[in-house]
Formats: C-alpha cells, sequence, structure tokens
C-alpha cells in the first residue's frame, strides 16, 4: 500500500498542513485531462472564453499554492517553489486560504463545465471543481485541530523534506538554513491548534499518538546522527555543515524537546482511546466527507462495507482455488501457513529484500510494451525510507520532478527483512511503480495534455484504484514469480472496504478489526495493528484501493463486452490513463465515450485493432 503522506491523491510526500486528506498519499498527483478524444467533436469555438477563464483559474490557483505552500508544491514536483519557503500553519492562514478558496469555486461555478467536452480544460475544470468542493466539505472535520500523524505528520514530512532540500550554492545553502529555521515556529504553532483541538473535543487516538511519540523521540538525537542533518551531509561544505550543526542543536532540537514534552505530559493523557472517528465532534459528517474527497464519490458507509464484503468473499474463494491446485490446501489459516514456512518466500537481510524490488521493478519495466502503446520515459528509483520511520509507514511512490531533475522514487520499507514475504514485496513493487503509480503518472505526464495544477490535485480512487488493477494486470503479464504471488494478491484487495467503515461507523473492536486484517495473510500482526493505527488518522482512505479498482475492473468487462473481438487492451489503458487523474465519475463518461468511439471507427482504424 502506499504511504499517505499525501495530499488528496496518491503519492505526494508532504501536505499542507490544514488538510486531514492529501490532495497525498499521495500519494503525488498528476496530469491533466486529454485533448479530443478520437471521433469526439471539438468544443465550439464560442467557448474559447471559458476555456480560457478555466485556465485562468487554474494557473491562479497553481501561482498562489507555490506561494503559500513551497515545500508542498517542490515535494510534488513543482518548479519555481521558494527554497527557502514553509507553510504557514496557523488558523489565520487557514482562515486566508478557505477564503480563496471560497471564492475560486465562486469563478467556477459560473463556468458550465460540460460545454467543455473535447478540450484539456473539461479536466481543468472538473478537478479544480472537485478539489475545491472535497476541501470544503472537509471543513467539518476540523483537521487542522487534530494534526498529529504517524503517517504524514510534521515528523515525517520534515524527515522527507530533508532528503529533497536543494544545496550546493551559496544562494542555496542560505536558503535551506532559512526554511528550517521556520521550524521552531510551526511546531509550536501546531502545539497551540493541537491544544484548541483538545478544548474543543479533536484529537487524534491515543495509540496513534503514542506512535507519534516514538518518532518525535527518534528526532532528538545528535545533529549528525540526524535524518534532519541530510542537505548537510548531501552538500559536504563544512562550513555549511557548522550552521547546519548550529540551527539543529541549537534551535531546532531544543522546539521538538518542547513538542515532545506537550504530547508526552499533556496530549497523550487527553487523546480519546476510541479510534473511531464517531468520537470526535461531527464524526459521523467528517467520515462522508473524507470518503468524498478520497474517491469523489457520495456513498454511504454501509453501501461500501456490503460491496467490500462481496469482494472479499469472491477475492478469497479465488486464492483456494489457486491454492488447492498449487499447495493442496483450500482452509484459509493453512493458505497462510504455507506462505509464511516456505523458507524461499523469506528474506534474508535488508540488502536482499532491496534487490528483489529492484529486481521486479526491472522486470515489470520489460513487460510494459505488451500491454500499453508507449512505454514512459522517466525512470524510477528504488530508495529506503529513512530508518527511523520504518515502525510506521509502508511502500510509496513520489513522482519525480516536473524539469526531469529527481526522478520518479519508490520508497521502500527494509524494516524487519525476515518477517517480509517475497510474494507481498514483489506485489508492493508492482503496485507502486510497474505497472502501477510510476507508470501511470509518468504515462499521464508524458502523453497528456499538462498543467501543473494537476500536480496538485487528485484522488486516490482513481490513484490508488489504477494500482489495485496493476495488481492484478501484473498476473496477467506474467510477472509474479511463483503461484504464492497470485494466492497473495488476492487475500488483501477490498478488505479496506470493509474494515475502515467497519471500524469507524459500524462498531467493530479494535481487536476485531486487527484480527480481519491479520487473517489476510498481507501483513503480520504486528502490522495489522499498526494498519489500524492508519486507518484511525487516515479515515476512509483505505477504502479507495478497490473501490476505484472494482470501478476500472467494471468499465474494462463493459468495454470487452460492447467491443467484441475489436476490443484492445492498450488502447483501453490508453483512455483510462491518458486523462491524468480523473474523478471517478469523470473516468467513467470518458471510457464510455471511448467505447461509442471504437464502435464507430472503421475496422482496421487506430484504436479499432482487435483484442490480442
Amino acid at each position: 500500500m502506499d504511504a499517505p503522506f499525501t495530499r488528496g491523491g496518491a503519492a505526494s510526500k508532504i501536505r499542507p498542513p490544514m488538510t486531514r486528506v492529501p490532495a497525498a498519499l499521495a500519494l503525488c498527483l498528476l496530469a491533466s485531462c486529454a485533448t479530443s478524444k478520437p471521433g469526439t467533436a471539438p468544443a465550439p469555438a464560442g467557448n474559447d472564453r471559458a476555456r480560457a477563464a478555466v485556465r485562468a483559474l487554474a494557473d491562479d490557483y497553481v501561482a498562489a499554492f507555490t506561494a503559500t505552500f513551497p515545500e508542498v508544491a517542490e515535494a510534488n514536483g513543482l518548479t519555481g517553489a521558494a527554497p527557502d519557503g514553509l507553510s504557514d500553519n496557523s488558523l489565520a492562514a487557514l482562515a486566508r486560504w478557505e477564503a480563496r478558496e471560497d471564492a475560486w469555486a465562486a469563478q467556477l461555478s459560473a463556468i458550465d463545465g460540460a460545454a467543455l467536452w473535447g478540450t484539456p480544460e473539461w479536466a481543468l475544470h472538473g478537478l479544480l471543481q472537485e478539489d475545491l468542493g472535497a476541501r470544503r466539505q472537509l471543513r467539518v472535520c476540523r483537521g487542522e485541530l487534530w494534526p498529529m500523524s504517524q503517517m504524514n505528520g510534521w515528523q515525517v514530512q520534515l524527515s522527507l523534506l530533508a532528503t529533497l532540500q536543494r544545496t550546493g550554492t551559496p544562494e542555496l545553502r542560505a536558503a535551506a538554513l532559512r526554511r528550517f529555521g521556520r521550524v521552531p515556529t510551526s511546531l509550536d504553532t501546531e502545539i497551540a491548534s493541537a491544544r484548541e483541538g483538545l478544548r474543543l473535543g479533536y484529537s487524534i487516538p491515543r495509540r496513534a499518538a503514542e506512535r507519534v511519540l516514538e518518532q518525535v523521540q527518534g528526532l532528538l538525537v545528535p545533529a549528525k546522527e540526524s535524518p534532519l542533518f541530510d542537505p548537510a551531509r548531501r552538500d559536504g561544505d563544512p562550513a555549511f555543515a557548522a550552521e547546519w550543526t548550529a540551527l539543529l542543536d541549537g534551535q531546532i532540537r531544543p522546539a521538538i524537546t518542547r513538542y515532545r514534552d506537550f504530547l508526552r505530559d499533556e496530549y497523550l493523557p487527553a487523546a480519546r482511546a476510541d479510534p473511531s472517528l464517531l468520537k470526535n465532534r461531527d464524526g459521523a459528517a467528517c467520515y462522508r466527507a473524507q470518503f468524498r474527497a478520497w474517491t469523489t464519490l457520495d456513498r454511504p458507509p454501509e453501501e461500501t462495507f456490503r460491496l467490500g464484503q462481496a469482494r472479499v468473499k469472491q477475492s478469497v474463494e479465488e486464492a483456494q482455488a489457486i491454492a488447492r491446485e498449487t499447495l493442496g490446501v483450500t482452509a484459509l489459516p493453512d493458505i497462510l501457513g504455507k506462505l509464511q514456512a516456505d523458507p524461499r518466500n523469506h528474506f534474508s537481510s535488508r540488502d536482499e529484500l532491496a534487490a528483489f524490488a529492484r529486481d521486479s521493478v526491472s522486470r515489470a519495466r520489460e513487460a510494459v510494451p505488451r500491454f500499453f502503446s508507449h512505454a514512459p520515459a522517466a525512470q524510477v528509483l528504488v530508495q529506503p525510507y529513512p530508518a527511523q520511520l520504518e515502525a510506521s509507514v509502508d511502500g510509496s511512490y513520489q513522482p519525480g520532478a516536473e524539469d526531469g531533475s529527481r526522478p520518479g522514487t519508490y520508497w521502500i520499507n527494509l524494516g524487519e527483512p525476515g518477517a517480509r514475504l517475497r510474494s507481498n514485496e514483489e506485489l508492493t513493487a508492482f503496485h507502486e511503480a510497474y505497472p502501477g503509480h510510476h507508470l501511470q503518472l509518468s504515462f499521464a505526464y508524458q502523453f497528456g495534455p499538462r498543467h501543473p495544477l494537476l500536480r496538485l490535485t487528485g484522488n486516490s480512487g482513481y490513484i490508488e484504484g489504477w494500482a489495485r488493477y496493476a495488481e492484478g494486470l501484473a498476473e496477467e503479464m506474467g510477472l509474479y514469480s511463483s503461484p504464492l504471488g497470485r494466492i497473495q494478491r488476492r487475500l488483501w484487495p477490498a478488505r479496506g472496504m470493509v474494515v475502515d467503515p467497519g471500524l469507524h461507523c459500524l462498531g467493530w473492536t479494535r481487536d476485531q478489526a486487527v484480527q480481519f486484517i491479520a487473517e489476510s495473510g498481507r501483513f503480520t500482526r504486528k502490522e495489522a495493528e499498526s494498519t489500524i493505527e492508519r486507518i484511525a488518522v487516515l479515515p476512509a482512505q483505505l477504502t479507495a484501493y478497490d473501490t476505484g479498482a472494482l470501478e476500472i475492473f467494471a468499465l474494462r468487462d463493459e468495454a470487452r463486452a460492447a467491443l467484441g473481438g475489436r476490443f484492445d487492451l492498450r488502447a483501453f489503458h490508453d483512455a483510462v490513463l491518458s486523462s491524468g487523474p480523473v474523478t471517478l465519475p469523470m473516468l467513467r463518461q470518458l471510457v464510455e465515450r471511448w467505447i461509442q468511439d471504437q464502435k464507430a471507427a472503421p475496422p482496421g482504424s487506430p484504436g479499432a485493432r482487435s483484442a490480442p
């Protein structure tokens, strides 16, 4: 699964301080919608004014975002962000930003998005409309008052920002010192906001706060042992290293100590014990808002729960059929026992795990041309997480920089390699790199129309939905190296659609949820417990993967049924990917129009090839 260092989509690592959901995970955020589809009439010339208005709005949003949240924009691959900037996380700054959101939403509502069909601005309009609408609905959560998170809190983001901070020149060194010099004020501001949250009845669960405390404590080390020392370590200039050390020891470490003390002595005793979001004020409305923000759909949690149960049942039955044929067992505990007991399904060292991940990515990359019409040129780097994050994070993907100066990165967790399964790590590599996130986002960046807005908007329903679809597609591509991988990939999907609403809305106990997660075999008992804390601080996010994947599989089935022998899987993938991270309703519009276009196209024309 992807780490949730996201702003609204999948793979970005840094989020604005005032949101509970990314806009990231996350995730990572994407490329714009497509130009006119084959057979689609271009928008009338009379819409030129509306197209210009949408583009001006998108330009204004990107400029304002980059100025207000420079480190978030930089992490999402945008150029032009101030290298010394750090978001103002005060409540007053949030109020100013929300006023701008309201103004943009009002301007956008005056433009008929449907009339823009067939132009790149149709996607810009739809994505900006959904992003603003979801963020405004999220205000009921008051996420700025419970900002702690072991998944995407400041202690995670700051460590990752240190790896991205540019140095190497006197100007960049000075900028880095100014940016990190703002950290103490940011931490003191978060203390004040969290204290106000406690007063008003908002907090994260106590167990999640304990994990945050462990991470914060891990930063209270001598400067040269800290992950925050990375800019000086990479730069190599002795004078800069001395200044950086003085900043860490003299200003940042005391601020972290204040935060640690507040968290330990004041926050933990007052934090809620129950992981359910319903224990916060307006929790039910917040959960609906979170689900919409992650998936772009408005659906009651009970319906998501039922759909998830049906999918889990189907997936387990498929896994049992493979296990009967290859392992000679069918009972789920016996299947899990076989996965765990096979010594060939384990790693002996961190180096072996890292090499296996890189080999999985390489094999998948070689298979891409047989299933996609274009193979994106962008490369992906497999990079281990900083060690102090290993207890709380999963594998994730971060897109490369807009100007090509930084490659896309598959962040891999090398902690406890002996407890990790090859069958699990293999499918994670396919999810994060090829044919998952890296291919998905690189394809959109390279072949779709471009607008920087689409690195700042996105949704996990589409982004994570594709990555879950990619896990199944990898099997069609022949990528799994043993039947264990084919079994493994069926044991987890859709469980997030069950356990997330179950825990938050339907009265599930923590132990019940841990057991449901652990019985999938995807996670150790320890990891299952960690996943509960993830669900607690990222409500509804875990539902998005299979909500999106089920829609993509359904659209593929509809296209195959409608087109018969003319269905071309590579052309279908073009239709899904070329428009970037559209909402799920927009994706359905695009694919249904593509089906109509294929029916109307003469046999043998581009995009109307026979199925392989």
